[in-house]
């Protein structure tokens, strides 16, 4: 019996020494950024993104749109409706199909499927048109191939918000009978195309201004909740300006005031709950105001990247503490993987490799 004791003893201490060594080896923090421009244009401005199979895909204003291509191509197009040339803030892939919404109003929404002969989406068919003079959309996302959602600003007494079931052929507006009522001065800003973050069936739309809140469904937009936040707030150009979540529990939102751009005080918050209590981390202590965040893929949401035009700035512990990692200037990034992604912002678009 001694020695099945003495036995296990040891093989129980190699494991434990086995597991350290490998969260040891999984721990990591970041401390430098290798920042590649792939596109510079002065009359850019540019705060949507979508990187798919290594292609990065964007919308800008005038109704522009490219992809710099895996194999070195950039190609682009300019779209317009009539004499309109709508500025894009928001786009979003299916997995099958890319779409570009565009704010203000008339609001138009393009479905843009594949050019076979440039092996790039660049074939485009109107599928939602708004015409509301209040209208202006701010971000979009989707489920999955079939089923997707766009919020906006209120055009009545709810945040606008229009979702497809059929593969973004056919949109529809939700009555706001069935959506949460608005705050006096509540909207969302159309800083970076992250006011909506889904995992799974859970989605979450962040809003902000002189009311800054996170709206939930559980179920595809079938019904909805909405959760206060202790984000700043109370003018028109605070609250919440990017939201994401890890997991169906781990949350994120920063925002601030952009008229005020070195202010941290209560402009990071963080959830543990889906985003039912929200509460402030790092607060009066940097970054300030930041329009985008994101969760760093596969470092099991301990691992933070915030931009805006103040810089970049990354988190290894959730949010608690930042490392300030350049004061270049971005309005929204997207992560290919753990250590690259790609940013664009006034006049570029970027490559940024992250590094120990």
């Amino acid at each position: 019996m001694r020695v099945l004791i003495a036995l296990w003893l040891i093989l129980f201490s190699l494991g434990c020494d086995q597991q350290i060594k490998t969260e040891k080896k999984t721990q990591r923090k970041l401390s430098n950024i290798w920042i590649e421009d792939i596109l510079l244009d002065s009359i850019l401005s540019t705060r949507t993104i979508d990187v798919i199979d290594s292609n990065v895909y964007y919308g800008a204003q005038d109704g522009r749109i490219g992809a710099f291509l895996e194999d070195g191509r950039h190609v682009s197009d300019r779209y317009h409706l009539d004499s309109i040339y709508p500025s894009f803030r928001s786009s979003a892939f299916n997995g099958k199909s890319l779409f570009y919404l565009s704010i203000e109003s008339p609001t138009l929404l393009y479905k843009i499927e594949k050019n076979q002969k440039l092996n790039a989406y660049t074939e485009a068919n109107l599928v939602y048109k708004e015409n509301h003079p209040k209208a202006f959309y701010d971000s979009m996302d989707f489920w999955d191939e079939k089923e997707g959602i766009a919020i906006g600003d209120p055009t009545d007494n709810c945040m606008s918000i229009i979702i497809t079931r059929d593969g973004g052929e056919t949109w529809t507006k939700l009555s706001c009978e069935v959506l949460p009522k608005i705050e006096e001065g509540e909207a969302a800003f159309a800083a970076s195309d992250t006011n909506i973050a889904i995992v799974g069936d859970h989605t979450w739309v962040a809003t902000g201004g002189k009311a800054s809140r996170v709206l939930y469904s559980p179920n595809r937009g079938k019904t909805w909740d909405v959760f206060n936040t202790p984000i700043a707030q109370g003018k028109e150009t605070t609250g919440i300006y990017s939201i994401d979540f890890y997991d169906a529990q781990h949350g994120f939102a920063i925002g601030g005031d952009y008229t005020k751009p070195d202010d941290s005080l209560a402009n990071k918050i963080r959830t543990s709950n889906g985003g039912k209590t929200w509460k402030r981390v790092a607060d009066g202590k940097s970054p300030g105001y930041r329009s985008c965040v994101q969760y760093i893929p596969g470092r099991k949401g301990r691992e933070l990247v915030a931009v805006g035009f103040k810089g970049i700035d990354y988190s290894d512990d959730a949010g608690e503490h930042w490392t300030h990692l350049s004061d270049e200037s971005f309005y929204t990034i997207r992560f290919l993987n753990d250590t690259i992604a790609y940013a664009a912002g006034k006049g570029r678009i970027s490559k940024l490799t992250f590094r120990e």
